[in-house]
């Protein structure tokens, strides 16, 4: 891909019906279930992109078996039982935290040494945290530079790791929860988990929600997950919902642009909690409605700003900063300060590039206040960082002149969004 595209506005109104690949967090997790089954497994509608290639690509260096069709969305793994095949592995996961941190609890399953790298921002991507929580429950698990970042190291030796009782700081990511629920019902004594500080929740009901969906008996009380040992994933088909996250774009779009979209393959059950982001562009003043198997956006003649807790769903916190300038009051984003160690540092990102077109944000420790404009024409930098680049490529829908540099970087959860987002009009 070239390295900046011009986003063109929409000729005529805006009525269009879009279909989102599956959910990136729903297939990183299913892969790993599936993994951990004995036998083969199958995920349709699956994503298939950076994030997930790099997963696919670990489990195969690590010896499983892996089969995957990219044009039907199809993967097929076969399970190893709760154990992996090979005793060593130096695995590498690119920008995909999913990866880093979901991989660094499933190597409890292994018996040898394993290093987990990524790229540069991913050595700057925290994961002391949960390393520290492994550790506390006996596995050798230790940063390489001894810093808390990657690349990380882990050495499963004996009769192989137990499990326990441990507790974790998660206020930097709710990624190191679902790490050890994952294989934790493999591990013989199970485990009981005490959260301090848990940031986006919604993403560890999600992981428990599969869990139970795949066999497991799992369960959360206040701060505390229980999941029993000594029990074993069921092997099946999985069909990955449409991605909640890739959808709010063209949601956005809907609002920004005054029209309408049907976005399939997205239900109001979805266990994804980024789904409530629609619940957000209601109040201000959007119309949804939902259907059996889609949902349908149409935007309204003003909006209204909202002040908001965006923890529950901090992948959206772009997807809002664009549509804030648009509202006829302040948008406040708060309790989103962990997002800073995402892809980019958030926040500042959106600060910036929000001035660049004219808007005026305050940007706060943790969150934005955003302030109503007209926005205007201008280069946007996306700082190798895929929510920056598809949420300001929707402003270039109803504002002339926004070009997105480093369009590339969408691969990493959406290798098509351009020429979906070109579909529009």
């Amino acid at each position: 891909m070239t390295d900046q595209v011009e986003i063109r506005p929409l000729l005529g109104k805006l009525a269009a019906s879009v279909t989102v690949p599956g959910s990136k967090s729903i297939t990183n997790r299913a892969l790993l279930m599936a993994a951990m089954a004995a036998g083969r497994s199958t995920l349709s509608s699956a994503l298939i992109s950076d994030d997930t290639r790099y997963m696919i690509a670990a489990l195969q260096d690590l010896g499983f078996a892996v089969r995957v069709n990219e044009s039907l969305g199809e993967v097929e793994v076969n399970g190893g039982a709760g154990k992996i095949p090979r005793p060593q592995a130096d695995l590498f996961v690119g920008g995909s935290g999913t990866a880093m941190r979901f991989l660094a609890g499933f190597l409890t399953l292994g018996q040898g040494a394993y290093r987990l790298d990524g790229n540069s921002r991913m050595r700057q991507r925290p994961i002391g945290d949960l390393l520290q929580a492994l550790s506390n429950l006996g596995l050798v698990a230790r940063s390489e530079r001894d810093n808390g970042y990657p690349p990380v190291l882990i050495e499963v030796n004996g009769g192989g790791f137990k499990g326990g009782i441990t507790r974790i700081d998660a206020s930097l990511s709710s990624q190191f929860v679902s790490a050890l629920l994952l294989p934790a019902p493999l591990w013989p004594e199970g485990l009981r988990l005490t959260i301090d500080g848990l940031a986006a929740k919604p993403f560890v009901l999600m992981t428990l929600r599969l869990m139970q969906r795949a066999g497991i008996r799992c369960s959360m009380d206040g701060n505390v997950a229980l999941i029993p040992g000594g029990q074993n994933y069921r092997r099946g088909h999985t069909i990955v919902e449409a991605d909640a996250s890739s959808a709010s774009y063209f949601a956005a779009a809907a609002v920004i642009c005054e029209g309408r979209v049907r976005l399939n393959h997205l239900r109001r059950d979805s266990v994804q909690g980024d789904v409530h982001f629609l619940e957000l562009l209601e109040q201000m003043g959007a119309r949804v409605t939902w259907q059996e198997d889609a949902v349908e956006v149409a935007g309204a003649d003003s909006l209204q700003g909202v002040d908001v807790d965006m923890s529950g769903m901090p992948d959206m916190v772009p997807s809002l900063a664009v549509l804030a300038p648009f509202a006829n009051s302040p948008t406040t984003i708060r309790k989103v300060q962990f997002i800073r160690h995402h892809e980019s540092d958030r926040l500042h990102a959106l600060a910036v590039e929000l001035g660049r077109l004219g808007v005026a944000v305050d940007e706060r420790p943790d969150g934005l206040v955003i302030h109503p404009a007209t926005p205007k024409a201008a280069s946007i930098e996306t700082y190798d960082d895929h929510r920056i680049a598809m949420s300001f490529s929707v402003l270039g829908l109803r504002i002339p002149g926004i070009r997105i540099k480093d369009p590339g970087c969408v691969s990493k959860t959406y290798p098509q969004f351009f020429v979906d987002l070109a579909s529009l009009g």
